[in-house]
């Protein structure tokens, strides 16, 4: 989602040799299996060089080709690592030209060349290209291998202390599951309907968010009252920050000193307060408008639709259609 830059001083120049962790990444991961003719999707840093797996430097080292979102900043990153790729070995495969540079992967793979993929940072296909690449390697019936590695959706969500959506039912803790959101769409009656669905949804929720736009993002939040929303800011990088406060205080915070709102951001928006989901918590009428929809439509279909037409909650009428249907 943002750039990945060195660990660095205030000057910002390069503070380590990545030369014995190349040594270490052959001796560690070198002797295991690497087939030809396989796509590896390797994750990198967000931010801090330092965040690399053993075995994606042996990859990245291995490889005949990388596929890359900008071959300008995989190089500069290879070259931090001091992994010498000249540049007919880079392949730009971004959000412009996915479908026609998977092709050329493709061709590659089935000659037995084995190629890996890296968007800028972080683990490619989540919010950065690489889906539509994974599809059509899989459609053409070779192998897709990941190499896990760093991700801002997990670092936020680990260090936001979310619990999952608490009833009076039980589920409690992210057994409960968590939403990505990611960008919420910028304008327009579709960032309002993403906005009420986000009200509607009690269990957390993680979004992704630019500098220029996180003071709007900030202002439509306030809808959530004081539902806990965490703001991890720059994360890995010299300037990380991490701050949980109500959703409606999240545009004054910001405003109250610019350099808040520089940066990449991560939001978790943390579960909705316990709610009665009993029966109880169902109109007789919204329970005689789930049942009929619920005889001719999937669950989740009669449930949105149940809650567009009587404005109730949808976590209850989620709720009751559970026990309509175990009944």
């Amino acid at each position: 989602m943002s750039a990945t830059s060195a660990p660095s001083g205030p000057a910002g120049t390069l503070a380590a040799d990545f030369g014995p962790a190349l040594q270490a990444a052959t001796a560690a991961a070198g002797r295991q299996s690497y087939p030809a003719g396989t796509l590896y999707l390797v994750a990198t840093p967000i931010g801090n060089l330092a965040d690399i797996s053993l075995r994606a430097l042996h990859v990245l080292q291995l490889v005949d080709v990388i596929a890359c979102e900008d071959t300008r900043h995989t190089a500069q990153m290879l070259r931090a690592y001091g992994i010498a790729v000249p540049a007919s070995r880079l392949l730009a495969l971004h959000q412009h030209n996915e479908q026609q540079a998977a092709q050329q992967v493709v061709e590659r793979l089935q000659q037995g060349q084995r190629v890996a993929y890296v968007s800028d940072a972080g683990t490619p296909a989540i919010s950065d290209p690489g889906a539509g690449l994974v599809q059509a390697v899989q459609a053409a019936g070779l192998r897709v291998m990941p190499l896990p590695g760093a991700s801002s959706i997990i670092t936020a969500l680990c260090a936001a202390g979310v619990e999952g959506a608490q009833h009076s039912n039980g589920v409690a803790g992210l057994q409960g599951g968590w939403v990505f959101a990611g960008f919420l769409p910028p304008k327009g009656q579709e960032r309002q309907q993403a906005l009420q669905a986000l009200q509607q949804e009690a269990r957390p929720v993680v979004l992704l968010e630019a500098p220029h736009r996180i003071g709007a993002l900030a202002t439509a939040l306030a809808v959530l009252g004081e539902r806990p929303v965490t703001l991890a800011r720059e994360l890995t990088k010299q300037y990380e920050s991490l701050s949980t406060l109500p959703a409606q205080a999240l545009a004054g915070w910001l405003e109250a000193a610019p350099e808040r709102s520089k940066g990449e951001f991560v939001l978790v928006v943390h579960a909705a307060p316990a709610t009665d989901t009993t029966e109880e918590a169902v109109s007789p009428e919204a329970r005689r408008i789930l049942k009929l929809l619920l005889a001719e439509l999937p669950t989740k279909s009669a449930v949105r639709l149940a809650a567009d037409i009587t404005g109730e909650a949808r976590n209850a009428l989620y709720a009751e259609a559970l026990a309509e249907k175990a009944s």
